[in-house]
């Protein structure tokens, strides 16, 4: 290796090491952002943990060229990180994911043989259960549904791509537009409680103990009501 090649690499390093000491606060703001959507099981250390990994893989593959500054860049690649190793240590059973499955199923069937939003009693006579069995799949689904919309997808699958292990580009960054845009959509079609809740939970970002008291319901209640419009969203984004 050339001088000039080994003094170019020395500069990139140390260039590295400047970006992640500069932006570490914003792995600790981005972990405190997504704690308080998380059950306690989850633990801040990790969140941060990942999130540094994030950060360093972001200065590593920064481009300064791609038009987005290095914050949004490695705001996008730290809360990724995150996200990964939330799925990775998923702490749903499987089968909460699977009855999860069936009801989107159910709310796609009866949504394609009646044209309207699927009712709950009709969800639950559909699946053979009670409402109140039905109400318990939602509130179990709910330790599942604590992310963010990019995590809505056809079983495990994600339906907007998960971006933070990809180079930014102009053809991934149309895709994620138009499927923010297909999103968009689907929530303005929700019905009128379930798109309330959702709008208070991602726009305002109030958590779901603060939208149950604006909504005059209990935390449990907001919680099902989330984790419905989760599945309906589901349901007629994979249909």
């Amino acid at each position: 290796m050339s001088v000039l090649a080994m003094y170019a690499t020395t500069s990139e390093r140390v260039g590295q090491v400047e970006l992640v000491d500069q932006h570490a606060p914003l792995v600790k703001r981005i972990a405190c952002h997504l704690m308080n959507r998380l059950p306690a099981s989850v633990q801040m250390e990790d969140m941060i943990q990942a999130g540094m990994i994030g950060l360093l893989e972001a200065s590593r593959n920064y481009d300064e060229n791609q038009g987005a500054s290095f914050e949004t860049y490695a705001g996008i690649r730290i809360r990724g990180a995150m996200l990964d190793e939330i799925r990775k240590n998923d702490w749903a059973p499987r089968s909460v994911h699977r009855k999860a499955r069936m009801v989107a199923e159910a709310v796609r069937r009866i949504e394609h043989d009646q044209g309207r939003d699927a009712r709950d009693e009709e969800i639950a006579q559909v699946l053979e259960i009670s409402l109140e069995e039905y109400y318990r799949i939602l509130q179990d689904a709910s330790s599942q549904r604590v992310l963010s919309l990019e995590d809505m997808g056809n079983g495990d699958d994600s339906i907007l791509d998960n971006i933070s292990g990809c180079e930014p580009g102009i053809l991934e960054g149309l895709q994620h537009a138009d499927m923010h845009r297909l999103l968009a959509e689907a929530i303005a079609g929700l019905p009128e409680r379930e798109r309330l809740v959702m709008g208070l939970y991602y726009d305002e970002e109030l958590n779901l103990r603060e939208i149950g008291a604006v909504m005059g319901v209990s935390e449990s209640r907001i919680s099902q009501i989330h984790s419905q419009a989760v599945i309906r969203l589901q349901a007629r984004l994979a249909g």
